[in-house]
């Protein structure tokens, strides 16, 4: 492959990226696309990028191997935790709240874009230190990236992936393995890991919290309105969607509401 592809072969890239998965590339990024592209040509044996196009077109597999090397999974474990903040002294007690009258005591999290598991784990552990007696979390934990599902569901870290997990979790959550940390069966068994495109619709519904950070970025506007909208068809009512610290919804037409508590601010659908 050349170092730089034609203009045309970018347009092509990008429009079927873009409508396989919402993912925009703009010239700025163009720079990773094209890394990823020389990977993808290399590990195919293949010259040219129109040769690699074809075989996108009727490989549905290759395209899902394409756009797992396009995605950015960067994360670790309690990330931004003005955001667990939140969750320990504003979100949790106030859906406990909300349910201490019914006969529904099971909170349920969506964790959309959890790249290598660290953020399902997370929110897994502080729901069984911090909700009362009687309340379960139920976790759906989904990614573009199949790769890196396989390492969330496997729950095996290395001894450098571990920052951030508090000494008290990481003694009771975790089993010490070799030159890493295994999370332990009955905080994996909370959550269910599932390949899923965000583009098209997820079937869920009945959701207490999604939590959706540092994904929404790499969409284009329309791209980015059309997500929010299927995760408030997902939401219960009085129910509460984080995303990244440096994502907002303003200027988006949505029926959520900025919530600016004492430790982050979030959104929430009433």
């Amino acid at each position: 492959m050349e170092n730089i592809l034609s203009d045309k072969d970018f347009a092509s890239f990008r429009d079927l990226i873009y409508d396989a998965s919402g993912i925009h590339f703009s010239e700025s990024n163009r720079v990773i696309l094209e890394s990823r592209l020389k990977e993808r040509l290399r590990t195919n044996q293949m010259a040219s990028p129109g040769e690699y196009l074809t075989v996108l077109n009727r490989d549905k597999e290759e395209l899902k191997l394409l756009l797992d090397s396009v995605t950015t999974n960067l994360t670790r474990f309690f990330r931004n935790t003005a955001h667990f903040d939140t969750m320990e002294n504003y979100v949790l007690p106030a859906l406990v709240k909300k349910k201490k009258d019914s006969a529904d005591k099971k909170v349920r999290i969506w964790s959309a874009g959890c790249s290598t598991g660290e953020e399902p784990y997370s929110l897994a552990m502080q729901a069984r230190e911090k909700l009362p007696p009687g309340y379960t979390v139920e976790i759906t934990a989904s990614d573009l990236s199949l790769k890196s599902l396989m390492t969330a569901k496997e729950g095996f870290y290395p001894n450098s992936r571990i920052n951030g997990i508090p000494d008290l979790y990481l003694n009771k959550y975790f089993d010490k393995k070799n030159e890493g940390y295994q999370v332990k069966k009955e905080i994996q068994d909370l959550i269910k890991f599932d390949y899923h495109n965000l583009k098209f619709e997820s079937g869920r519904s009945n959701l207490d919290i999604v939590f959706c950070r540092n994904v929404i970025i790499y969409f284009d506007e329309a791209a980015q309105e059309a997500v929010i909208q299927k995760f408030w068809k997902a939401l219960n009512s009085n129910s509460y969607l984080f995303i990244g610290h440096s994502e907002s919804l303003f200027g988006m037409k949505t029926e959520f509401q900025f919530l600016k508590t004492d430790w982050a601010c979030i959104y929430e659908k009433k």
